[in-house]
């Protein structure tokens, strides 16, 4: 079966247009229509993501109960603790001379 295309009207902000088509200039998406496309698949692929999450959860919650707020800091704790930092705060680091 072809997939087929709607047409579609909608009204978004300016700046979203103007990078949109930035892209488009650049020939990093092959129209517009194409890069809109791909966002909302990526919106739809996340709603997804998010309902499942949310639904692993209740389920959880109904086996073993609610999570309290000292694990929700515990959980949150080690995750950073754990966390890769990509890049700094915004300060630049400086490089050492080398002799």
């Amino acid at each position: 079966m072809r997939n087929r295309k709607q047409r579609l009207t909608v009204t978004v902000d300016k700046e979203l247009i103007e990078a949109a088509s930035a892209t488009v200039d650049a020939g990093l998406a092959p129209s517009l229509s194409a890069w809109v496309n791909v966002a909302l698949a990526d919106r739809v692929a996340k709603e997804r993501r998010l309902k499942a999450l949310a639904e692993a959860i209740t389920a959880y919650e109904g086996e073993f109960g609610t999570f309290s707020d000292a694990e929700l800091i515990a959980l949150e704790r080690e995750d950073r603790r754990r966390a890769l930092v990509v890049r700094s705060g915004g300060k630049k680091r400086r490089q050492r001379k080398i002799a």
